[in-house]
């Protein structure tokens, strides 16, 4: 243990320090992209106050692990670095900085790695797992016994996270509104206190009031069955090629009942935040914070489920999808958004060799066709695809296009709507079919985040004859959330249409 003059040694050594390592994490946090704006080139003076005050805690942690001020030094201003490195990755992949949900995910990274490592090339890969090495060796090998060290650090903590508690609150008063944007404030405020300021605006949010409007009867007995297709998109919006179009997707939106562009609110991943605004309805304007992943806080909404919007006495309801329901929390979600029944990863057999590393979409397509045609009542299927799941590998045979791997799934998740489509239409029953993709694919040098990220959608609309309704309408652009509010009137509107049926 050190005496005075130890504690005289270390007071100076954290006084000197203070500044060069102050300095060194305001230069780690302009790594992160997008880089301020202004002649000075600097974050706003309240985002720095946060940077350093978790910088100063961040610190502490290190010294009371170590004992040592040079190693917790190096060691705080590797990890803002590595943050800000981290988000420049996957901004260029997706198009958005690190937001503070990113790290609810941490769990799901290592119980499915292959969503998230395979998405990093191999160099990023290597350097970020040295980078952890190598910070893992400097705290072993440099780490000593003294105690005057680690109370210092306890008191360093103990001021810090108190300044945080007090600065965090006004920063996320100053979030981008009304849908806080992560480039805006990123820019503004610095990454780690963009996401703290994130983090604590979704900590104050609250749930709507439970919806009141009278559930949908299911007198008709219609069929509606929501395809949420993996990564679909319309490769010749994508890549310009007419050569390459879809036959499906072409004759679907011909005889479509209403088609146009979903305006989806991610590019390359986050299918939960489009599946919410199809499932849910709520608008990112009357989400704030939440939009980040609303999945999170979606259970406190599920009154507005688009099954809980139906009368149970009258329907039944399926989710499909041939994965793990525990994603994302599905298995818990599901069922209290009015879902009964849940049809996972289990229900379907494993791919067969050459059929890739997912459950088919044929076998979707198959699992939904049984499902319809055995419905006694007024049925909602929706189904989540995962096939065209990326990564993809690059084109294989010279002169073959970069995407040539994805277009090829692309075609089998197009053959999937013509099937569907087909077979729908021979049940004898009134049938609403709508067919979208989640979000545009990532694949570096082919398709890569812009400012457009929309993908189309379909729906069909089927009397019991198998015929087409109100083929030729306009084509109107949608967000997830009017979407949802789109297949709600379709289906009252089926509704409607039988009582006056029955009258006539």
């Amino acid at each position: 243990m050190r005496g005075d003059a130890g504690m005289n040694d270390l007071l100076r050594e954290l006084a000197l320090g203070a500044p060069i390592l102050a300095l060194l994490v305001v230069i780690g946090d302009l790594i992160a992209r997008p880089r301020p704006l202004g002649r000075l080139r600097l974050r706003r003076p309240a985002g720095t106050l946060v940077l350093l005050l978790v910088s100063m805690l961040a610190f502490a942690v290190l010294l009371v692990v170590t004992g040592v001020p040079l190693v917790a030094g190096i060691g705080t201003s590797a990890l803002v670095a590595v943050h800000a490195v981290i988000s420049n990755i996957k901004r260029k992949v997706l198009g958005e900085p690190l937001v503070f949900s990113d790290f609810a995910l941490i769990g799901a990274v290592f119980q499915h790695p292959q969503f998230y490592v395979s998405a990093l090339r191999p160099w990023q890969l290597a350097a970020l797992a040295a980078g952890v090495a190598g910070l893992a060796a400097i705290i072993a090998l440099f780490a000593a016994p003294d105690l005057v060290p680690r109370l210092a650090g306890a008191g360093l903590g103990v001021a810090s996270w108190i300044g945080l508690r007090l600065a965090l609150p006004p920063l996320a008063r100053t979030l981008s509104a009304p849908v806080p944007d992560p480039e805006i404030d990123v820019a503004r405020l610095g990454l780690i206190p963009a996401v703290l300021a994130q983090w604590a605006d979704w900590r104050g949010t609250t749930d709507p009031q439970p919806c009141t409007a009278a559930p949908i009867g299911g007198a008709a007995g219609q069929l509606v069955v929501i395809v949420q297709c993996e990564s679909f998109t319309d490769p010749v919006a994508l890549f310009g090629d007419p050569a390459i179009a879809l036959p499906g997707l072409a004759a679907a939106r011909r005889d479509a009942w209403q088609t146009g562009r979903l305006n989806v609110p991610g590019f390359g991943a986050y299918t939960m935040r489009t599946e919410y605004g199809v499932l849910f309805g709520r608008a990112e304007e009357q989400l704030g914070t939440r939009r980040f992943d609303p999945f999170l806080t979606a259970r406190g909404e599920a009154s507005w489920a688009l099954p809980n919007r139906l009368d149970r006495n009258a329907w039944d309801s399926w989710f499909v999808h041939p994965h793990d329901m525990r994603f994302y929390g599905r298995d818990r979600l599901m069922p209290a958004s009015g879902f009964g029944a849940l049809v996972g990863e289990d229900a379907f057999p494993p791919p067969q060799p050459g059929e890739g590393r997912y459950v088919t979409d044929a076998a979707v397509a198959d699992r939904i066709l049984d499902l319809a045609a055995t419905a006694p009542r007024a049925g909602l299927i929706y189904a989540v695809t995962i096939e065209n799941h990326g990564p993809w590998p690059a084109g294989g045979a010279q002169g073959e296009p970069l995407a040539a791997p994805y277009i090829r799934l692309l075609r089998h998740s197009d053959a999937m709507l013509t099937r569907l489509w087909e077979g729908l239409a021979r049940l004898g029953r009134p049938v609403t079919l709508c067919f979208f993709g989640d979000h545009r694919p990532s694949i570096p040098g082919a398709s890569e985040p812009g400012a457009e990220h929309h993908t189309p959608y379909v729906i069909l609309r089927l009397a019991a004859d198998g015929t087409p309704l109100g083929a030729g309408r306009q084509e109107v652009d949608l967000t997830p959330a009017e979407l949802h509010h789109t297949l709600l009137a379709a289906i009252a509107s089926g509704e409607a249409q039988a009582e006056q049926d029955a009258v006539a």
